[in-house]
């Protein structure tokens, strides 16, 4: 015996007319051809679902039954259809972001929030670490999009430049430089800094001796801890640290924060997306056009492929 989900919503849409007549109108059929259909579906199961009298059309006690199985089976595949189209669209499911950089605020932490404000049904699981393990997660699948600085990553598969933060020095409120509007390179020779041994804080490590040559800063003091309490440590006059403006959001007891100057201007981080060519889950596909649209590449040929 085969029972069409046509057949399932004839009977649904008969019972709730209690009139042939209207209930076909509202299918747009023929009354002749709803009344053929249910006849047959009647026996095909066997057992009669309706009562056909001159005051209507009334579901019997086995066509109550049959109707309350019916309404479930109805809602429950149009509730399956519409995850799978969602989902396909990129609409629902799982992303997967590799995060090098903090969103207390900023252009990281106004993406994701637009993200879940345009797709609440993706269920978005963030992964930070050192570029070199985002990007292992990325060849592995394990990660679908990675946001890291452009300094010192080689990924050699998709990317797009995005947006880039200000370099902030993080020191102790009462410090003499904190007086100061920004601070620069040359400010920091002499200072009490703390990094951390793992990305980012190797990023401005390397800015560091960059800026102020090989010897860099006598002074620096490498931590096993995260930003958190790193900038935990800034604030009980332990020293100062590097950050990007994104961390700059939270506020910490004891810590300022001011903008690190070179001869041109405001030091800043460059940012980039990186996820895979191969890569075919649905809802990395609109999270990519939603980085396009915020931070379009202008580098970029006006006709490039999206993905």
């Amino acid at each position: 015996m085969t029972v069409e989900l046509q057949d399932l919503r004839w009977a649904i849409v008969a019972s709730q007319h209690r009139s042939l007549r209207q209930a076909a109108e509202t299918l747009n059929i023929r009354q002749s051809t709803l009344s053929r259909g249910l006849r047959d579906l009647e026996y095909r199961l066997g057992a009669v679902l309706f009562v056909r009298t001159s005051g209507g059309t009334h579901p019997t006690a086995a066509g109550l039954e049959f109707l309350e199985t019916a309404r479930r089976i109805v809602d429950d595949t149009g509730a399956a259809f519409s995850r799978l189209k969602t989902h396909y669209h990129g609409e629902s499911g799982r992303l997967t972001i590799g995060v090098y950089t903090s969103f207390a605020t900023g252009n990281l932490r106004a993406t994701l929030m637009e993200h879940l404000h345009r797709f609440p049904e993706v269920e978005v699981h963030t992964v930070d670490g050192a570029r070199n393990h985002l990007l292992s997660d990325l060849a592995a699948n394990a990660a679908d999009v990675a946001i890291v600085t452009t300094i010192g990553t080689n990924w050699n598969d998709r990317t797009l430049p995005l947006w880039s933060e200000r370099v902030v020095a993080a020191l102790p409120e009462h410090h003499h430089l904190s007086a100061n509007r920004v601070i620069h390179w040359a400010d920091l020779r002499d200072e009490p800094l703390l990094f951390a041994q793992r990305d980012p804080g190797l990023i401005f490590l390397h800015l560091l001796l960059t800026k102020l040559g090989c010897q860099g800063n006598p002074r620096m003091m490498p931590q096993e801890v995260g930003l958190d309490r790193l900038l935990s440590l800034v604030g009980t006059g332990l020293g100062l640290t590097l950050v990007s403006e994104g961390a700059t959001g939270a506020a910490y007891s004891g810590v300022a924060y001011r903008e690190v100057h070179d001869s041109n201007g405001p030091e800043r981080l460059h940012f980039m997306a990186c996820w895979r060519e191969a890569n075919d889950n649905p809802t990395l596909v609109p999270f990519l056009a939603l980085l396009r649209e915020r931070y379009p590449d202008l580098t970029a040929p006006s006709d490039a492929a999206d993905i």
